[in-house]
Parts: structure tokens; C-alpha cells; sequence
């Protein structure tokens, strides 16, 4: 259960999907303002390099923070974009992060290294084909509580 008289330290990380849903993204904004920390929105672009797959003892910060591919940005750019559009300039109050590979362990990956107090994902597009990929793939808040430590909020995007 969160307690609302506690401090909370670290980000609060949300797992930003395209297309983004306004009702995700309020609850973020809101959820941070109400613990006062910062909003981290990260969009994860799982066509690219799987960079989680290599081994751990390998892997270095910079897999989170990729060469640019320019044909892969219209994504992220967009999602960005929107959620400008909802929350207003990123700066002090929410910041961007755009990350690639696997969605779970991009996400826990980035909560590690943020130092995060939770993470919040959204509960999944609706539709039969949505739902087949997420019995297929396994959803992306089940693998979370599953891969790390911290509290995982799940929103309804609809």
C-alpha cells in the first residue's frame, strides 16, 4: 500500500507505450506530484538491438543511452511529442528517456540506475490481437514484479 506521509526518494518511472493514453499519463503526473519526486517518461523501442541480452557482466550504462538511428526515432520523437502536449515542457516536473530492447528489463534497468521509488505501466492495448501477444510474450507489469524490487503501479489505459 503507498503511504502518502512517507518520503519517497528516487523517480517515479512510467513505461510510456505508443500510442501514448492521456489517462496513463495523467495518473503518472499526478501520482508524482502527490509523492513529490520527478517523472521519468520512458519509451521503450523493442525492435532494436537487444542490448539486455548480452551478459551482465558486459553490459555498461551506455546500452541505455544508444547511437542515434535516425529511421528509428519517429516513435520516440512522437511519444515525446504527446506527452509534451499533455504535461507541457519536459524540464523540472518530467524528463524523457528513450531506451530499446526488451520492455521489462529496459524499464528495470532504467529503475535501477535511477534509483526509482516505483514504476508504472500501463495494463496493455485492448483487442484480441493485443491479447495474444501478451499471453504469448507475458505482460509487461508481470515480468516487473517478477525482475526487480521496487512497487509496480498498473494503470488502466482505457
Amino acid at each position: 500500500m503507498l503511504e502518502f506521509g512517507m518520503a519517497y526518494e528516487g523517480p517515479l518511472i512510467l513505461g510510456a507505450p505508443w500510442p501514448v493514453p492521456p489517462r496513463l499519463v495523467y495518473s503518472a503526473a499526478e501520482l508524482a506530484a502527490a509523492l513529490d519526486v520527478h517523472l521519468v517518461c520512458a519509451y521503450v523501442d523493442p525492435s532494436s538491438v537487444l542490448t539486455e541480452w548480452e551478459p551482465q557482466r558486459i553490459r555498461t550504462a551506455l546500452s541505455l543511452d544508444p547511437v542515434v538511428n535516425e529511421e528509428a526515432l519517429y516513435p520516440a520523437k512522437e511519444v515525446r511529442s504527446r506527452i509534451a502536449g499533455l504535461l507541457g515542457p519536459d524540464g523540472t516536473a518530467w524528463s524523457f528517456r528513450e531506451l530499446h530492447g526488451d520492455v521489462s528489463t529496459a524499464l528495470a534497468r532504467l529503475a535501477d540506475s535511477a534509483g526509482a521509488c516505483m514504476v508504472m505501466v500501463g495494463n496493455g492495448r485492448p483487442g484480441v490481437l493485443a491479447k495474444i501477444g501478451r499471453s504469448m510474450e507475458g505482460a509487461v507489469a508481470d515480468r516487473l514484479t517478477r525482475i526487480q524490487n521496487r512497487p509496480v503501479v498498473l494503470v488502466r489505459e482505457y
